[in-house]
């Protein structure tokens, strides 16, 4: 069964962590970045049904941030999370055309309850990606939501990192894609050490393909990476 996807854009971490598990353990599946920015391209690269937001953050703000996610979906909740209760905000956020609006501190369970009700009022549906999560290339099938990869001779079960990176790779076959892009979408950050982190998982990858000499993961110095195919 599909799950509610969330975009949770919170810079507390210890709230971020606990938002993460106690909606998850309520059904949810949640991704949480850290600032607007990263943020921003988590949204682009990913495909959410509900947006909860905090207006103060490092980077772009909530409010920047909420605006450029309307300009590419008018329809996606939105409920901003805020430490602030002045009138101007939440005038200002609804006419941006936010569903909701909650000031911290806050009851998880009414969270919960708000998040439910627009669900209920607007009958949304999980996004059903199984008709996009295939990918051919070379030799090789990639099954995402099963986590497989596989010819006609080989069958090997990934990681869910592991197919969270090929994943952005597939989407965009023989193009360049960022190293900063790979880790915000899957890690949520792009310091130093998810760098490496990132290393490891290309590696793996690329022993993994070796199997077609067609295909292949080039390093592009500095910038990142391109899934070759022919």
């Amino acid at each position: 069964m599909k799950r509610t996807k969330i975009l949770l854009v919170e810079d507390d971490t210890s709230l971020g962590f606990l938002l993460v598990e106690y909606l998850e353990s309520n059904g949810f599946d949640v991704k949480l970045y850290r600032d607007g920015d990263s943020g921003l391209k988590g949204y682009k690269a990913g495909s959410f049904d509900f947006c909860i937001l905090d207006i103060m953050l490092p980077g772009i703000d909530g409010f920047s941030l909420a605006k450029r996610i309307r300009a590419e979906n008018k329809s996606i909740p939105i409920i901003f999370l805020t430490a602030r209760s002045m009138k101007q905000d939440k005038m200002k956020g609804f006419d941006i055309g936010v569903d909701d609006y909650i000031t911290k501190p806050f009851d998880e369970d009414e969270l919960l309850c708000r998040i439910n009700a627009i669900i209920t009022r607007y009958n949304i549906q999980p996004h059903d990606e199984q008709t996009n999560e295939i990918y051919q290339f070379g030799l090789f099938t990639f099954d995402y939501q099963n986590l497989l990869l596989k010819t006609d001779h080989i069958s090997k079960r990934l990681t869910q990192k592991e197919s969270e990176v090929l994943r952005i790779l597939c989407k965009k076959p023989n193009e360049i894609i960022t190293r900063e892009t790979i880790m915000v979408s899957v890690w949520g950050n792009n310091d130093y050490f998810i760098g490496r982190s990132l290393d490891v998982f290309i590696a793996k990858l690329r022993k993994y393909l070796i199997e077609d000499p067609a295909v292949s993961i080039d390093n592009v110095p500095k910038v990142g990476y391109i899934l070759k195919t022919e």
